[in-house]
């Protein structure tokens, strides 16, 4: 019996609308064509391929689709990023030396005090580039950047994963004694300066209003009320109320800083009324078991519910709310260095970025479309 001869798709990595995405080319084909369709391919009419946008599909699960109904092609960019795909987790790519080496990494990382964030971070980009380094290839500069070449940039991680794969590599060095130094500012990324999306007043009242659990809102009017981190408000604790200053005290932000915020006045009788409902133990927000923390992954689902039952389009976040937070209080007028107090920055440049989302300064500017059909109106009332 004649076997069946399978499709071959081309994969490729290109630009659509600004964004990064994989191509799939091929001769038409019926069965791969709903295969594409059913897994939320999309079609580029101009180009005649299907494609998937890089953030909605990941290497693996676009390989694992396919791999067995069609045979797959791979141009070198793609075939680049994937030249060493490995489905299974990092851990079980190490081998045992490799798994002490790192471990001992680990405890070289918190002994200088990191945060528990920044140590599974680190700890996972280095066993990234060990799995991935060719081990006849030196630890040396070109081989750091040979890893962002390969592995960083073609999984289109962010610039901020890439800037703290240089600075887990800077310490690694210096964890293994290696006689080669890192720049950073010459090896790492430029910073990028997007400036934060920032909810109207009337938006950030439609969106409180809306959310009707009682802890979903709490949780909102909180972080937006006192300009939270959404770790800060999950690691606050019914001691770190003070109901008659009206004060919270945030216990070791960002930067182990501890500061206070304000509680807003219209906040009281909604924090009383939630204290009463849902008596929490510890934590000020707790999960199912009692006096265990919420989790982030809960409040972004509910914020997201909630944000598309008031209408809001813009891409919104815990920390959107924070950004308003900031906004809205140079709008109305406070001193740039009380807000920078209040948000627990470290450094005055940070909170500077507010300056350049304020609308009232905007606003100000006269238009030259507005100017030259004003300069029109009056010469038509002349004549």
């Amino acid at each position: 019996m004649k076997a069946v001869k399978k499709t071959i798709i081309t994969i490729d990595i290109s630009k659509h609308k600004r964004q990064s995405v994989y191509t799939l080319s091929f001769v038409f084909d019926y069965d791969t064509k709903e295969l594409c369709r059913k897994t939320g391919a999309l079609w580029n009419v101009t180009k005649n391929v299907w494609y998937y946008p890089i953030n909605a599909m990941s290497k693996e699960k676009l390989v694992s689709i396919f791999k067995d109904k069609a045979d797959l092609k791979f141009s070198p960019v793609f075939k680049s990023s994937v030249s060493k795909l490995n489905l299974s987790p990092i851990k079980t790519q190490l081998n045992d030396v490799q798994k002490n080496h790192l471990n001992s990494f680990y405890t070289y990382l918190k002994g200088k005090r990191f945060s528990d964030s920044t140590l599974k971070t680190y700890s996972y980009l280095v066993a990234e580039y060990i799995v991935n380094k060719d081990q006849n290839t030196p630890i040396d500069l070109r081989s750091i950047e040979k890893h962002a070449e390969d592995y960083i940039v073609p999984k289109n991680s962010s610039i901020s994963t890439h800037r703290q794969f240089i600075s887990a590599m800077k310490h690694y060095l210096l964890f293994i004694n290696s006689e080669t130094k890192i720049d950073f500012n010459a090896l790492a990324p430029k910073k990028s300066r997007m400036l934060p999306n920032v909810l109207s007043n009337n938006e950030v009242l439609e969106l409180i209003r809306v959310t009707k659990n009682l802890k979903h809102r709490i949780c909102i009017a909180l972080i937006y009320s006192s300009g939270l981190r959404i770790g800060e408000l999950l690691n606050l604790k019914i001691r770190d109320l003070d109901i008659d200053r009206k004060m919270l005290k945030v216990v070791s932000g960002k930067g182990r800083k501890d500061r206070y915020v304000p509680i807003a006045n219209v906040m009281m009788p909604l924090l009383h009324n939630y204290l009463n409902t849902y008596t929490p133990q510890t934590y000020l927000v707790e999960g199912i078991n009692e006096g265990k923390q919420y989790t982030p992954m809960s409040i972004r689902k509910f914020l997201k519910t909630s944000c598309m039952q008031a209408n809001i389009t813009k891409r919104v976040t815990p920390h959107t709310l924070r950004h308003s937070y900031a906004t809205h209080l140079l709008e109305n007028g406070t001193d740039i260095r009380y807000i920078q107090e209040l948000l627990g920055h470290a450094r005055p440049e940070t909170t500077m970025v507010y300056t350049h989302v304020r609308s009232q300064d905007l606003q100000k500017i006269t238009n030259p479309l507005d100017l030259i059909v004003k300069q029109l109106e009056q010469r038509n009332k002349i004549n």
